[in-house]
């Protein structure tokens, strides 16, 4: 073999070497070229800037279309749709407007604070996912995300101190025992006191914080009632592994009456007596009993006369229940679990509440179907929410502390008050 021949068989292996180094690096380029420098795909380039069927939004969509059209031909519809009167919708608007209007941009023109309220009051009353507005309404999902909690923020800090104001003097206090008598003829009452659980999606990492003893995640709802189903106390965000008396007795409301710092009236006798009482809320079992605190007997074995005070309570007590059963009822977004983060969750209940409320002022006749009601013989009708004695116990009382003592000789006391013939009411021997 010639010195040239090896040469030229030298040099086609050179050749040949380059040609697949060239080959290897063209396809490594191809791969970052796809996938980025950092191994992961590259993201698509958008399609659309905004997709053109929600470009026609003023066109079809519900709030520039059917909203119109029910407010013109069909008011009943229309409250049926966003569970509130037009007046008060436009009422919502104009004083949300404020806070919720954006400037317009070279990109997009800002929603409409009424598109806004209209998405809102729509999600609260129907609990409907977000993906399911948005084509109703023809706004994108994740914007609807945000501006949900925008509006009920708006709403909390609109409304919060006006409707939703806890007495502080005594004549706003005796005012409400005043409904409370003349309404559930049980004296010295100035509200009734529950929670509720509201039922959430189980946040990230939060393993059994929010599992409570029915079986499911949740937040407290813990509300205070007066006698005309208004909330006149909340407090929204406890997790729902603690119990109903854990959150109360971490609450400010607790201390400031404890402390005799709210106003609560001076103890003063009952009607046609003589003997004075302090002025007191009820609640339900899982509070613990105080002078300031009235809750029912719960011994299985039942005198008579406790069952007769215990009738007597819950007269006043139910007021709370129909409370929470009108709240859902109206916002059912409250009766399936919701899926937001708590802190979001908290303040779309409380803005549930704040609407509550308004509604119970501006237009307090719409939800008394949904009212627990007593027909002519005092027997309890559900709402449509839930289709001369002897007195010688009261120096045998016994407790852990003077503030249980004093709690349950008070308890004892109404007991004999209101199976005597000053306190009683007709039909109560009927009730039990």
């Amino acid at each position: 073999m010639t010195v040239a021949t090896v040469r030229r068989l030298q040099l086609l292996q050179y050749l040949g070497e380059l040609e697949q180094n060239i080959a290897e690096n063209d396809e490594a380029i191809a791969h970052l070229l796809h996938n980025g420098h950092n191994g992961r795909p590259r993201r698509q380039r958008r399609r659309y800037w905004i997709r053109p069927w929600i470009t026609r939004r003023t066109q079809y969509g519900h709030f520039d279309r059917l909203m119109k059209e029910l407010e013109t031909e069909d008011v009943l519809s229309f409250k049926n749709f966003l569970r509130v009167e037009p007046d008060m919708f436009r009422e919502l608007v104009d004083r949300l407007s404020p806070r919720l209007q954006k400037q317009d941009t070279w990109f997009r023109k800002a929603l409409e604070p009424g598109l806004k309220l209209a998405i809102t009051l729509w999600y609260l009353a129907t609990g409907e996912s977000y993906t399911s507005l948005m084509y109703g309404f023809r706004v994108p999902h994740n914007t609807i995300s945000l501006l949900i909690r925008e509006v009920c923020e708006s709403i909390i800090a609109e409304y919060a101190d006006e409707v939703i104001a806890c007495p502080t003097t005594t004549d706003e206090w005796q005012q409400i025992a005043e409904q409370f008598k003349n309404r559930w003829n049980l004296d010295h009452v100035l509200g009734a006191l529950d929670g509720k659980h509201i039922a959430i999606k189980c946040p990230r990492n939060g393993g059994s914080l929010y599992y409570n003893y029915k079986g499911f995640h949740s937040l407290i709802l813990m509300g205070l009632v007066d006698a005309d189903y208004k909330f006149i106390g909340v407090d929204i965000g406890a997790n729902g592994s603690a119990s109903d008396a854990t959150v109360f007795n971490n609450l400010e409301l607790k201390d400031v009456i404890e402390n005799q710092n709210i106003g609560f009236p001076e103890a003063d006798p009952l009607p046609n007596d003589n003997r004075n009482i302090p002025y007191f809320i009820v609640g339900d079992d899982a509070f613990p009993l105080r002078t300031w605190l009235m809750k029912p007997f719960a011994r299985r074995t039942l005198t008579n006369e406790e069952r007769i005070f215990n009738y007597r309570l819950s007269r006043a007590r139910r007021v709370v229940e129909n409370a929470f059963g009108i709240l859902a009822n109206r916002w059912q977004c409250l009766l399936a679990p919701m899926h937001q983060e708590p802190e979001t969750v908290s303040s779309m209940v409380l803005a549930c509440c704040c609407l509550h409320n308004l509604m119970r002022m501006r237009f307090p006749n719409l939800q008394n179907e949904n009212l627990d009601q007593e027909d002519l013989n005092h027997h309890v009708v559900p709402g449509a929410w839930r289709n001369c004695a002897n007195l010688t116990d009261l120096d045998n009382v016994g407790g852990c502390n003077r503030a249980t003592i004093a709690a349950k000789t008070q308890r004892l006391y109404l007991k004999h008050y209101y199976n005597s013939p000053v306190g009683a009411v007709p039909w109560q021997n009927d009730m039990i």
